[in-house]
């Protein structure tokens, strides 16, 4: 077999991986290594939503810790809830008869952090953290460089429509689980609705919509001639004479060609995400499998090396914590979104950022701007183009049915006129759980779907959802 028919034959196995990780059973993990991930989703949920998304704890229980993992789920049962520890901004979750509670602790603006499984409460003050207080503050300017919104948007009859289908049937998906839906032109918000107790302020995990806000940040840091996509990733776990891995480029990693082992599902990284592992420890170790560019293969831990990547470049641990609050979300309003990290400070912006949709509608505007905001320019110019351009290895285009996959640029999707009412130059983030971020520059348009989708339940069909909207505000 050539190398070529060779890279093509993985990628389709890798999509398919993806789309059925849902359903992957965690059947090389020990009993007692589950159980301390279902603690450590636990305790990390149960602290985001409580602290950066002030919910309680039944709403908690109805959104965060719902549709969960199917692997996770028995012992997600047999364990206790997760136990809250308001005044000393904590949560525990019991696992084990002999080992610590898993702990997730929160900091202010820059959320919870979990501490390693085994780790007693007094390792807390040995975390790597920054002085973030001055984020989250609400502005009263007019949308959308603040939350200055009219009480009545006049949001037309027709898309007004659309979004009530949302909400009350299964045209789009399951309607029990959407969160919030928003339509915004560059400088008006044209649609906005939350389920009931939700606020424009009520923040959600991102999950891989992160991936997308990751890409921004290194788009900010290449503006700033920090980074430079073309080069080797700055990875110094790869720092050994010899090491192949050196071959590979930021440009890789945002493309999901790294060419790394990721297992055989890489949207899987429990130990990171669940287990309190470092990035460090687990997203550099892996061998390389293909000569880096000559596959697709989506991967978390191609994401969190390129941020690894900018870490080890800035070289100044405050200023790596405080660069994307302070370099990209304060610039532009972002106020009430959140990036996590571990517990030595390595962020984990594949997924663990919680945001609201106001704050994931305005970097859905700067891009709408090509990287300017109030006359100021952000990103790169051309940085959206960058991103939105089809990477050279795509992973399949069409499900056995026939119907469209979305094809890859740099860590967004692309939603081209293959799928029906779109326009070539929509693209998009995606999360977990239905996380959506919808870009159209020719129709100066983003649209964003927030939900709970189960693990195993139907997904938001968010292109069917985004062209009903294009058609309700046509010219």
């Amino acid at each position: 077999m050539n190398i070529g028919s060779y890279v093509k034959k993985t990628s389709l196995v890798s999509l398919a991986l993806f789309l059925m990780a849902s359903t992957t059973q965690a059947i090389d993990l020990r009993p007692e290594s589950i159980k301390a991930q279902v603690a450590g989703y636990k305790a990390a949920f149960t602290c985001s939503a409580t602290f950066n998304g002030g919910k309680s704890f039944e709403m908690i229980k109805q959104d965060e810790l719902s549709g969960i993992r199917v692997d996770f789920r028995d012992y997600y049962d047999q364990l206790p809830d997760a136990k809250i520890h308001k005044s000393e901004k904590y949560v525990s979750a019991w696992y084990s008869d002999n080992m610590p509670p898993r702990y997730a602790v929160w900091r202010t603006g820059l959320g919870c952090v979990q501490l390693p499984t085994g780790a007693e409460l007094a390792m807390r003050k040995d975390i790597t953290t920054a002085d973030l207080s001055y984020m989250r503050v609400q502005m009263v300017n007019p949308w959308p460089f603040g939350d200055g919104v009219p009480e009545n948007l006049n949001t037309s009859a027709a898309l007004q429509a659309v979004i009530n289908d949302a909400f009350t049937t299964n045209k789009y998906g399951d309607p029990k689980v959407m969160s919030a839906a928003l339509v915004s032109s560059t400088n008006k918000l044209l649609a906005e609705r939350y389920k009931d107790g939700y606020t424009p302020y009520t923040s959600q995990r991102t999950w891989s919509t992160a991936k997308s806000i990751a890409a921004s940040v290194i788009g900010v840091a290449v503006e700033k001639g920090l980074l430079d996509v073309k080069a080797p990733a700055n990875i110094p776990e790869w720092a050994a004479p010899g090491d192949p891995r050196q071959r590979i480029t930021l440009e890789n990693l945002l493309h999901m060609a790294s060419g790394l082992d990721s297992t055989m599902a890489g949207n899987r990284t429990s130990f990171v995400y669940f287990g309190g592992a470092l990035v460090t420890d687990k997203a550099t170790r892996n061998m390389l499998e293909v000569p880096p560019g000559s596959r697709f293969k989506y991967a978390n831990n191609d994401t969190m090396l390129a941020i690894r990547s900018l870490r080890a470049t800035i070289d100044d641990d405050d200023k790596m914590l405080k660069f994307p609050a302070e370099n990209l979300f304060r610039r532009i309003g972002m106020h009430n979104t959140v990036a996590e990290t571990d517990w030595q400070g390595n962020f984990i912006m594949s997924s663990q950022v919680w945001t609201t949709s106001r704050d994931l509608a305005r970097l859905g505007i700067l891009y709408l701007n090509d990287g300017v905001w109030q006359s100021k320019r952000i990103l790169p110019k051309g940085w959206r183009e960058y991103i939105s351009t089809p990477a050279p290895n795509q992973p399949p285009l069409k499900r056995r049915d026939g119907s469209p996959i979305a094809g890859y640029g740099a860590q967004f999707w692309l939603f081209p006129s293959r799928f029906a009412g779109m326009p070539d130059d929509a693209f998009s983030s995606a999360g977990n759980r239905g996380q959506y971020m919808m870009i159209i520059p020719s129709r100066n348009l983003v649209i964003i779907r927030r939900g709970y989708d189960s693990a195993d339940g139907p997904r938001f069909n968010i292109a069917k959802f985004s062209a009903d909207i294009l058609k309700a505000i046509e010219p």
